[in-house]
C-alpha cells in the first residue's frame, strides 16, 4: 500500500512527523513492537502520516487538526462494516493516544497489499467500473438505524453543494489562467441546479479518489482512508466515475447503480468542486495531488460538453 510523493509540507498547521517520533510512541505505549522495522510510506495523501511497520501493519498519524476524528471513526465502525462490502478496508489493530509530544490519538493498522491508484495503473476498467458500483451499493444497503450509541457520522460531503459555492467560485478565478472560467462556471451552476436529496442520509464513503484505492494486477483490490465515512446524500461517493473512469466505463458505472439525473449532476458537482479547491492548493506542494484534480475537472467538462 503505498502513494505517489509529495514534496514537503502542505498545510501551515502541519505537525513535524519522523521516525523517531513514531517509534517513541510505539515504545510508550505499544511496547511489542517497538523494535519492528519502520520506514516511511511515500505519499501523496494530504491529511496523514503513513509508516510500514514489520511486513504486515502500518502506522497512521493525523498531520493536522482536521483529521483528528478519523482514528475515532474507523475503529468504530469499520470491523462493523467490512463483513458486508465487497472489497477489502482497513483493519484496525490499536488506537494510541497522544504522547511524546504529539497531541492526536494516532492507529496502527493491517497492511493491506497493493497500490494506490495514482501509482499502479488500472488496466481492467470495465472491472473498475463493476467493483466500484458493487461498493458503493453493498455500502449504502448497509442499515443506518439501530447501531449502538453514537449514531452513525454525518458525512461532511453528504449535503448540499451551495455552501461549497463561494469557494468553488473563488478557485474558478484561481484557475483562470489555465481554464476556461466560463466553462468551469457554467458547469458548477448546473450542478447547482440539480434537485437536492429527498431520502433518507445513506452509507457513504465520502473521499473515492485514486490514492484511496488499492491496486493489484490492474484490478481494484481495496478501499481505504475513511476518514470521511458518513451518512448523508450519496452523490460524494460518484466522484470516483471522474477520476478513474472514462466516458465509456461511467456508462457501465451509472447503470449499475441505477443513478438518477439529480444525483449523478450532484455528483459531478462534488467532482468539479474536489478538483476545482484541490488544484491551485496542492499544485506546488504536491503534485501527484494536483494532477489528479487537472483530471477530474477535465473529465467533467469532457461530461459537460457532451450534455449540451
Amino acid at each position: 500500500m503505498a502513494e505517489g510523493q509529495a514534496s514537503g509540507k502542505m498545510h501551515a498547521d502541519e505537525l513535524d512527523i519522523d521516525v523517531a517520533l513514531v517509534r517513541r510512541l510505539l515504545a510508550a505505549q505499544f511496547p511489542r513492537w517497538a523494535s519492528l522495522p519502520l520506514e516511511r510510506v511515500r505519499s501523496a495523501g494530504t491529511n496523514n502520516a503513513i509508516y510500514r511497520m514489520g511486513p504486515d501493519m502500518y502506522v497512521r498519524l493525523p498531520r493536522i487538526v482536521g483529521a483528528t476524528g478519523q482514528m475515532d471513526n474507523e475503529h468504530r465502525w469499520l470491523p462493523r462494516l467490512a463483513p458486508q462490502l465487497p472489497l477489502a478496508i482497513p483493519v484496525p489493530l490499536a488506537l494510541g493516544e497522544p504522547g511524546e509530544g504529539y497531541p492526536w490519538r494516532w492507529s496502527v493498522y493491517r497492511w493491506l497489499e497493493g497500490e494506490n491508484a495514482t501509482d499502479q495503473p488500472i488496466t481492467d476498467e470495465l472491472q473498475a467500473a463493476r467493483a466500484m458500483a458493487e461498493f458503493i451499493s453493498a455500502l449504502q444497503r448497509i442499515d443506518t438505524q439501530g447501531w449502538p450509541p453514537p449514531e452513525p457520522p454525518r458525512s461532511g460531503r453528504g449535503g448540499p453543494l451551495a455552501p461549497c459555492d463561494e469557494t468553488v467560485r473563488a478557485c474558478i478565478a484561481d484557475v483562470s489562467g489555465m481554464l476556461d472560467a466560463g466553462e468551469l462556471g457554467a458547469a458548477w451552476e448546473q450542478a447547482l441546479r440539480a434537485s437536492q436529496w429527498a431520502g433518507p442520509p445513506i452509507w457513504t464513503h465520502g473521499d473515492l479518489l485514486p490514492g484511496n484505492l488499492l491496486v493489484q494486477d490492474g484490478r481494484i483490490s481495496a478501499i481505504i482512508d475513511f476518514e470521511g465515512l458518513g451518512v448523508g446524500d450519496p452523490a460524494c461517493d460518484l466522484v470516483v466515475a471522474w477520476t478513474i473512469l472514462s466516458a465509456r466505463s461511467r456508462d457501465i458505472f451509472r447503470a449499475a447503480l441505477a443513478v438518477d439525473d439529480a444525483t449523478w449532476e450532484r455528483g459531478r458537482g462534488w467532482a468539479l468542486s474536489i478538483g476545482l479547491i484541490a488544484l491551485p492548493y496542492y499544485q506546488t506542494t504536491n503534485p501527484v495531488f494536483a494532477a489528479t484534480a487537472r483530471h477530474m475537472i477535465d473529465e467533467v467538462l469532457i461530461d459537460h460538453r457532451l450534455a449540451r
